[in-house]
C-alpha cells in the first residue's frame, strides 16, 4: 500500500509518500508566494527519486484547510483530479489535525495557523479529542479560553505570533499517514476545502446583500 501525502494550506509544501508504514520519501519546504510554481515540479521530482509511476499510488491524503485560499487550492486541485483520473481513493484531513497529530505531549495541543488581522484558525485537543473545535476566533479569545482551562498547554505554528509556549511545525508525516490511512475515502467530487470561513469574495456579497436589505 503507497500512500501520498500532500498538504499546500500554507506558504509551506509538506508532501511524502508512505509505504506499508514507512516513510520513502518527504520534503517540508517554505516556497512563500512561489508554492503554486513549484508543487507540481516538486510531485514530478518525487516520482522519478522514488521511480513510481502515478498509477503505483493506492491512495492520497490531502489536507484541505483552513489556511491560505490559494495554497489550499492548489493541493486541493491536485489531489482531486489525480483521485478521479487514476481512480485512487482520496482521504481529506484538516491542517489542525496534521499539526496536532505532529506534537508528543501530555499537555493540551493548539494548533494555530495565523489568519491575519488579529484573527486565527485553531483548536484546543486534549489526549488527541478535540475540545474545543476548530475555528476561526479572534486571538484573544482563544488566548481567553486557553487560560480559562487552566491546564499546561503547547501552540504548534509556523507563525510568529510573540505569545507564550509555542514550538514550530514540523510535520510528522509518517504518524499522519499512519494516523488516518483507514480513514473512509471520498467521491473526488465530493471533496471540498475546509476554509472555516468565508472567502473575502464571499465576505463582500454578504456586505452588500445586507446593507440592500437594511
Amino acid at each position: 500500500m503507497k500512500i501520498m501525502y500532500i498538504d499546500t494550506s500554507t506558504n509551506y509544501l509538506y508532501m511524502g509518500v508512505v509505504a506499508d508504514n514507512k516513510l520513502l520519501y518527504q520534503i517540508k519546504k517554505d516556497y512563500g508566494h512561489d508554492l503554486s510554481k513549484y508543487t507540481l515540479e516538486e510531485i514530478d521530482k518525487m516520482f522519478n527519486i522514488l521511480n513510481l509511476k502515478p498509477i503505483d499510488i493506492d491512495k492520497i491524503i490531502v489536507v484541505s484547510g483552513p489556511g491560505s485560499f490559494t495554497g489550499i487550492r492548489i493541493g486541493m486541485t491536485f489531489a482531486k483530479i489525480f483521485a478521479w483520473a487514476f481512480k485512487k481513493d482520496i482521504i481529506t484531513i484538516t491542517s489542525l489535525e496534521a499539526m496536532k497529530e505532529s506534537v508528543e505531549t501530555t499537555s493540551l495541543v493548539v494548533p494555530l495557523i495565523d489568519a491575519r488581522r488579529g484573527y486565527v484558525y485553531a483548536g484546543i485537543y486534549d489526549n488527541n479529542q478535540n475540545i474545543f473545535k476548530n475555528q476561526y476566533i479572534k486571538l484573544d479569545d482563544l488566548l481567553s479560553k486557553i487560560y480559562e482551562l487552566n491546564q499546561d498547554y503547547v501552540i504548534v505554528t509556523n507563525n510568529n505570533l510573540q505569545i507564550n509556549n509555542t514550538i514550530n511545525y514540523d510535520p510528522n508525516i509518517l504518524k499522519i499517514v499512519k494516523t488516518y490511512q483507514n480513514q473512509e475515502a471520498i467521491n473526488p467530487h465530493s471533496v471540498e476545502p475546509n476554509y472555516l470561513k468565508l472567502t473575502e469574495a464571499e465576505e463582500n456579497l454578504e456586505r452588500n446583500n445586507h446593507d440592500k436589505e437594511n
